[in-house]
């Protein structure tokens, strides 16, 4: 089924805001969707990064997982979320490159320090620096 041209712009504008998100820093699909102005959408975030490509399947692809830092986003509570066989792993090895450290809790859920990786501006980068411009 093809997907809308909302959905789809909406898929988009999550992989963008990703790409803000500095190397070694982790934010939550919350935030996300409050900086693209739906934060009643967090899932919606997870079902765009879901959806991502793999760069190996698809490496021509304008968005795929090596270009869009998927592993930056975590849950509210500052977790990886569960992501099927080895998913959350593949997640914690990949922010463990980046220098975040990622803790095991007691029932080997994988979590992360929101106060010393966390990243919550108030607006994108992207979004400052249009404004920068239409000032001048």
């Amino acid at each position: 089924m093809p997907r809308s041209e909302e959905a789809a712009a909406w898929t988009y504008a999550v992989y963008n805001a990703v790409r803000e998100v500095p190397h070694g820093k982790v934010t939550s699909y919350g935030h996300i969707a409050r900086l693209l102005g739906k934060p009643e959408c967090p899932r919606q975030v997870g079902v765009s990064l879901k959806a991502l490509l793999s760069a190996t399947a698809q490496p021509d692809a304008h968005y795929n997982n090596s270009n869009v830092p998927w592993q930056r986003i975590i849950n509210a509570k500052g977790g990886i979320s569960p992501r099927g066989a080895n998913g959350a792993s593949q997640q914690a090895t990949a922010l463990e490159a980046e220098g975040v450290q990622v803790t095991r809790g007691a029932l080997g859920e994988y979590t992360i320090d929101f106060t010393t990786y966390g990243w919550f501006p108030d607006r994108l980068p992207s979004d400052l620096s249009s404004e920068e411009e239409d000032e001048e």
